[in-house]
């Protein structure tokens, strides 16, 4: 991790192409705030889109986010586990180990 708390390759984007992670991050935003959803709701979604697509960066991000919303580990385990029918067992379980990384504190965690 680097900086405040970002992965180095977040970072460095940051410092060479700030204006478009801003735009970046506004877009987040905008879309977390445009509608009834709150943000451990928003941040379950986020994370289940992520364990699709197997963006274990994402992964670790979205619980990260989802644990300082208020979602407990149980809350983001059962998130995961729910998509085993949807993108299989092998999927599911990697999302699960990288989401079990962040929440025993070894990529950064709460």
């Amino acid at each position: 991790m680097q900086g405040k708390g970002f992965p180095k390759w977040y970072t460095f984007l940051k410092k060479k192409h700030g204006n478009f992670l801003e735009a970046v991050e506004r877009l987040g935003e905008v879309v977390r705030t445009a509608g009834p959803l709150d943000e451990k709701t928003s941040q379950l979604i986020q994370l289940a889109a992520a364990a699709a697509r197997r963006s274990e960066g994402s992964v670790h991000s979205h619980v990260r986010r989802a644990l300082q919303a208020g979602a407990s580990p149980e809350e983001i385990m059962h998130a995961i586990i729910l998509l085993t029918s949807t993108i299989g067992f092998p999927n599911t379980s990697a999302a699960l180990s990288w989401a079990y990384d962040v929440i025993e504190g070894k990529k950064g965690g709460a």
